[in-house]
Formats: structure tokens, C-alpha cells, sequence
């Protein structure tokens, strides 16, 4: 958390989770019944956590440069409140969404800057996640710039922790440590099949959880209120909102510590990524910046997943079909749908840490057709 506060100059208000983090800012900056303009791509949670907030999710268009809300596109003069996703750690176009109350969900973006001030600072609230920069498992930090909101937040995040154990600690370690272990060591394939064998994630329909909207649609009664969307919410993090103690403490700042030390790396396989044809058109405008992840638009998306496994490449955080595909009841389509369903379909997000491992299937990959120019949009 330090990382962060020094980082952004803001006060922080430490986590068990970005997700917890998300609904107390949607809480505290907005109003049952507001609309919430978010892009139509992001990790299946969000979605439900805009609803467990009571607010109304309006599905922004899409750039298919950067995977972001398409401002060119925009009418912000419908809507209360902006969400941004910074996808894969590009940046969103914060400048242009100021006008509005403004959550900059920074999960993907620890390092991501714009004209050189940091993401996460541009809004009321940042919310980052400690899981993926750095890797620690789980762990979120919400950063706000005014003493009065963090503490208002941090009396909101109380209500709302469950009961910790040390066994529950013991088990993020050491899956944490496991895991890291696994992408270090080319052990990615027995990692991946004895984490499925185990049950250790949740079931999909194609890349998002289960809707259920019947059981859906009796949560939004008790919106807004949280517990109620946890069957949603919890999703591959049951832990989302459990009282952390010292040993996952104490394991999080060392985790944190380390992300200064991988820059350099992150940055030299940014730049390699890019030189790819297949190489989103956007990461062409960040080559300063350590991305989380790199994101590739790929014909045959499926079949390179599995050769990377079999490179011992690991391939996550794939958001399709679009939230107003997904849950069409429940969300307020975007007037320009193309872009978002062609990028979900065809995109492959890549770790720059591991691209030399990853190159030799890269390289013989194609571009996807075409029915949207990611150059025009």
C-alpha cells in the first residue's frame, strides 16, 4: 500500500479485494437509481457490482484500438457517473470524462500513466488490485484524495468484512506463492490441470460466470446492499470481502516491493509485443508503458491458448461476449456494439514478463478478419 500512496499522493484505505473496493466508491459517489456509464468489456464482477450499488450500467462504445470506452462516441450528458477500465493497462481517455463523477478502476493499470501523471488520480476514487502487478493473490488499495471520504469509506468497508482465519490466510499465501512458483519454473500445464481438477474455478458460460438472472432479479430488490450479489461477485475470489490478518499483510507489501524490480523487464517485452503485426494498435502509442498485460487481436484465439500452455504461458483475463450481449436485461445497450463484440472475440492478452517464452507461438499468428477497423474506431 505504501507503493501506492507514494505513487499517487493520495490516502489509501487497504482491502481485502479491487472488487470490494469498486462497490464502496460506487456507493459512496452515487446514488441508487443513477447512471453508471462503464465499457462493455471487463472482469465479470463489475457488472454486478454497479447493480449491487443500485445504479443503472449504460454500456459505453468501444474502441477497438485499446479495448476502452470510445469518447468520440460518447454523450456523457445522459449519464450521473463514469467507470473506466484501463484494460490490460491501457490507458483510458480520463481527460475527456472528467465532466462526471469518476471511478477509475486501475486493476490492470499500477503503472500506467497519462502525460505523466498517474492513473488512479483523476477521479474521486482509484481503485487498484494487489493481484496483478504484483501478484499477491488478492489485496486492493482505494485511494482518495480528501482524509474525510477515507474515513467515511473505511467505517463503510468495516460493516462490510467478514470473519478472517489463519487457515484461509495459509491457503492465499501459499496459492499465491504456488503460483508464482508455477510461472517462474515452466510449470504452467500441471499447475493448470491440478487447479481444474480441483475444482479451483468457477464454472463458465463461454468466458463469463453463470447469469441466473431469476435469482438476478431478487438480489436487485435488495439493492443497494452487497451480501445479496455475493454468488456473482465472489466468483474465483470467495474471499472477496474476508478480514485479512498480518501474514497476508506482511506477504502483500513484500509482493508490492518487487513490482519497481520487474519495470525494466515488463517495458523490453511491451516493445517486443509490439513489434508483432498482430499487436492491439493502441500499445503502439504506450511503449512507455509496463502493461499488465499486452493485447493481441488473433485469428484462432482458442487454438493459440492451447499451444501457449504447451509453451508454458499461461492465458487469463478474456471478457466475452460484452456485458450488454452477456445480460441484455439488465443493462442499457451501447448504440455502436460492433467494436466490443469483434475485439472480445479475437483479442489475446499477453504477460510481457514472459514474451520470449510466448514469441515462437506468436509470431506464426494471424490477424482475425476484419468487419470493424481497429484504425477507424
Amino acid at each position: 500500500m505504501n507503493l501506492i500512496a507514494e505513487r499517487t499522493g493520495r490516502h489509501c484505505l487497504s482491502l481485502p479485494s479491487n472488487r470490494l473496493g469498486l462497490y464502496l466508491a460506487l456507493r459512496h459517489w452515487c446514488l441508487p437509481g443513477q447512471r453508471l456509464l462503464m465499457s462493455p468489456i471487463s472482469a465479470d464482477e463489475i457488472l454486478f457490482l454497479v447493480l449491487a450499488a443500485g445504479l443503472r450500467p449504460v454500456i459505453a462504445p468501444l474502441s477497438a484500438r485499446d479495448g476502452n470506452i470510445d469518447v468520440s462516441r460518447l454523450d456523457l450528458d445522459g449519464v450521473d457517473a463514469v467507470l473506466t477500465t484501463n484494460l490490460y493497462g491501457l490507458p483510458d481517455r480520463v481527460s475527456a470524462l472528467t465532466g462526471k463523477v469518476l471511478i477509475e478502476d486501475v486493476a490492470h493499470a499500477l503503472e500506467s500513466h497519462v502525460d505523466g501523471r498517474p492513473l488512479g488520480t483523476f477521479g474521486q476514487a482509484g481503485v487498484f488490485s494487489l493481484s496483478k502487478h504484483a501478484g499477491a493473490g488478492s489485496g486492493g488499495v482505494l485511494a482518495v484524495e480528501d482524509r474525510s471520504d477515507l474515513e467515511a469509506l473505511t467505517r463503510a468497508r468495516d460493516l462490510l468484512l467478514a470473519p478472517g482465519s489463519l487457515r484461509a490466510d495459509l491457503m492465499s499465501v501459499a496459492t499465491s506463492a504456488a503460483r508464482q512458483v508455477a510461472l517462474r519454473t515452466n510449470l504452467v500445464r500441471p499447475a493448470l490441470a491440478l487447479s481444474r481438477a480441483l475444482g479451483l474455478h468457477e464454472p463458465r458460460d463461454g468466458y463469463r460466470i453463470p447469469l441466473d438472472p431469476e435469482g438476478l432479479r431478487l438480489a436487485l430488490k435488495q439493492a443497494p446492499a452487497l451480501p445479496p450479489f455475493d454468488p456473482w461477485v465472489r466468483a474465483d475470489l470467495h474471499d472477496y470481502r474476508r478480514r485479512r490478518g498480518h501474514l497476508v499483510r506482511w506477504y502483500q507489501s513484500r509482493r508490492v516491493a518487487q513490482v519497481p524490480r520487474t519495470r525494466a523487464r515488463r517495458l523490453a517485452g511491451v516493445r517486443r509485443l509490439a513489434e508483432l503485426p498482430t499487436v492491439a494498435p493502441a500499445v503502439l502509442d504506450h511503449l512507455d508503458q509496463p502493461l499488465f498485460r499486452v493485447p493481441l487481436l488473433v485469428r484462432d484465439r482458442d487454438a493459440a491458448i492451447a499451444e501457449l500452455e504447451r509453451h508454458g504461458v499461461a492465458t487469463g483475463y478474456l471478457y466475452d461476449p460484452p456485458y450488454d450481449d452477456y445480460a441484455p436485461a439488465f443493462a442499457e445497450a451501447s448504440p455502436h456494439p460492433g467494436p466490443a463484440r469483434w475485439w472480445a472475440a479475437n483479442v489475446l492478452p499477453v504477460d510481457p514478463l514472459h514474451a520470449a517464452r510466448a514469441l515462437p507461438v506468436l509470431s506464426r499468428l494471424r490477424l482475425p478478419d476484419r468487419p470493424v477497423s481497429p484504425s477507424a474506431a
